[in-house]
């Protein structure tokens, strides 16, 4: 198998069923089976699940609440503006949220606010790279691929306390 063929294989999980895809090496998506991203499996994707085990293992170790931080490869494609948000996507801890705006001065760019909005909504690995964690700067859930309600769930996963979210 060349690393140039997109595989897929679709994983059940408490918000649904997901679709991951990647290549031999990476994981280069995960779509949601709801939202405004709905995803949705290519034509010429090939079906294969081993590529996926570890993948699937740890997303349903995080489902359960038995995992924090995941370690699996990622290649995310997107521009080089887009790579900086998601690797900022990356540092916001298991159980925090931030802001579009505090995302845009980390990323040393504070009047991208808008732009990191739009990087955030392209991210082709959520859950992984943790876009449901931004929310507005006055503490609204808003925009998410996955539907606001999976962003709630997601949310509520990630804070035991919070009862305020439900799914």
């Amino acid at each position: 198998m060349s690393s140039d063929t997109t595989f897929f294989h679709l994983h059940p999980s408490p918000i649904g069923e997901l679709v991951l895809a990647g290549t031999d090496e990476a994981l280069t998506y995960i779509g949601f089976p709801d939202g405004r991203r709905k995803a949705s499996v290519k034509s010429h994707w090939q079906s294969c699940h081993r590529n996926f085990k570890e993948a699937c293992r740890q997303l349903d170790l995080y489902f359960s609440g038995k995992l924090t931080h995941f370690d699996i490869p990622l290649a995310p494609i997107g521009t080089p503006f887009q790579q900086r948000v998601w690797q900022a996507l990356l540092e916001i801890p298991y159980g925090e949220t931030t802001s579009y705006g505090a995302v845009a001065r980390k990323i040393h760019q504070p009047a991208a606010s808008r732009a990191v909005g739009n990087a955030n909504g392209s991210n082709p690995i959520p859950i992984i790279i943790p876009c449901h964690r931004v929310i507005g700067r006055d503490g609204t859930l808003i925009g998410f691929g996955g539907g606001l309600p999976t962003k709630r769930f997601l949310l509520q996963l990630e804070d035991r306390e919070q009862l305020s979210f439900g799914f």
